[in-house]
């Protein structure tokens, strides 16, 4: 099995809690009460998707997301 890295994306609320996504894979998302639980939740939850996926007979897209900062 080949593997991909995706990117993911973590927003802190305003409670201090934390929200992941993925934006190659969209619905897949997850939440955590610190930024460490939020990483291991995605990383389940981004397994999760990708094999139900598979399960439904869909394509898995390849990685297409990437970040960088803007200095302001």
């Amino acid at each position: 099995m080949t593997k991909m890295e995706y990117l993911i994306i973590f927003e802190k609320n305003p409670q201090g809690h934390f929200g992941a996504f993925v934006p190659d894979l969209p619905g897949c998302v997850s939440i955590g009460d610190t930024l460490k639980e939020a990483k291991i939740n995605i990383k389940e939850a981004l397994e999760l998707h990708i094999e139900g996926m598979k399960a439904e007979g869909y394509l898995i897209p390849m990685p297409s997301a990437f970040s960088d900062f803007v200095v302001v």
